[in-house]
């Protein structure tokens, strides 16, 4: 594979890119996904860091503009420290972009479709050239910080429900909630996979209820944050006065959002969506499935971790998955004309 160069920002910008979406020697639909908290790891994106001047510079970048050794927070630092939301949704968002400005010098066709899980679609908006990495990514710190101070340490929680349909869920979050205790979906990651999150009494409640209705698991996750819950509400206050600061370009690829679960073409809606979902779910399985109504055959799922590609797979087997976190994965993707798992 050649070392990055200055083509993969023309790239970017749409030029050099075929008309038609197309998989080298396939004529396959693509998208690329992006993944969230929750997807970090320690050495997330460093042999793109040692390997590539493109994906260097983007850690160079993140550094200066918030004042942090991105790359040591990446590669060297404490699991506890990345773990900080606000220090994971800037660290994810930069891994991410990384790896996006070296695949872009290999898969040199344009995806029809992007989508970002949470986080995620901050990085598929950077993807889309409707916002600056050094605006997405002072953004996304802040959007960690907001988060963090939005609710008192330990008065959150989130549980993911396994084994039951996503209407039960919410039946059981509905039936668990109280005027001043409630636990709501957050994230409708697979057909028997829901994340709920709440007041942490709350979810207690309805993590028991569910296993009464029959569900396999009800796990707690290891976060403070209620993420994509009406407890977020102070923060997207917060982020909405942040967000009014920026100006948003043009989409050049449409995005299937996670509030509406519809393609977003117009950039007029962008500052709206992107606060309405700090407090509204995730709705990941409909996201998939549009993109499966558009013609969508391949999802590409760009950054660390496999998180993605395995919910695609449990939404419908049917789509072919590639999942891109290493210089080797781009290599396995561009030698084979029917790039699946």
């Amino acid at each position: 594979m050649k070392q990055g160069s200055g083509e993969a920002e023309k790239r970017r910008n749409g030029e050099n890119y075929s008309p038609v979406p197309r998989f080298p020697g396939s004529p396959i639909r693509f998208a690329f996904v992006f993944p969230g908290q929750g997807s970090q790891c320690i050495g997330m994106g460093k042999e793109f860091y040692e390997r590539y001047p493109d994906a260097k510079a983007v850690f160079q970048e993140a550094s200066d503009i918030l004042h942090l050794d991105m790359a040591r927070l990446c590669f060297e630092c404490p699991a506890e420290e990345l773990n900080l939301t606000q220090n994971t949704q800037p660290a994810i968002l930069t891994a991410s972009i990384a790896i996006l400005n070296t695949i872009e010098q290999e898969i040199t066709t344009k995806p029809s479709f992007l989508a970002g899980h949470s986080l995620g679609e901050y990085t598929a908006l950077v993807a889309g050239k409707a916002i600056d990495f050094k605006d997405a990514v002072r953004i996304v710190y802040l959007r960690g910080k907001f988060m963090q101070e939005a609710v008192p340490q330990g008065a959150g929680a989130m549980a993911a429900i396994l084994g039951l349909t996503g209407e039960i869920v919410a039946e059981v979050c509905k039936e668990s909630s109280t005027k001043d205790s409630i636990v709501v979906p957050a994230n409708f990651n697979s057909p028997e996979q829901t994340v709920i999150s709440g007041h942490r009494e709350a979810v207690e409640r309805a993590s028991n209820l569910a296993r009464t209705r029959g569900a396999k698991r009800a796990i707690p996750l290891p976060v403070s944050v209620p993420s994509h819950s009406p407890l977020m509400k102070p923060a997207a206050e917060r982020l909405s006065k942040e967000l009014a600061n920026i100006k948003f370009k043009k989409l050049n690829t449409p995005i299937i959002t996670n509030v509406e679960a519809e393609p977003l073409s117009a950039e007029d809606k962008i500052k709206e969506l992107l606060e309405k979902q700090l407090y509204s779910p995730v709705r990941w399985v409909e996201s998939i499935q549009r993109m499966k109504q558009e013609g969508i055959e391949t999802i590409i799922e760009i950054g660390p971790g496999r998180v993605l590609t395995g919910l695609v797979k449990r939404i419908d087997s049917g789509i072919k998955t590639v999942n891109i976190e290493k210089p080797t994965d781009i290599e396995m993707a561009v030698g084979s004309n029917t790039p699946a798992n």
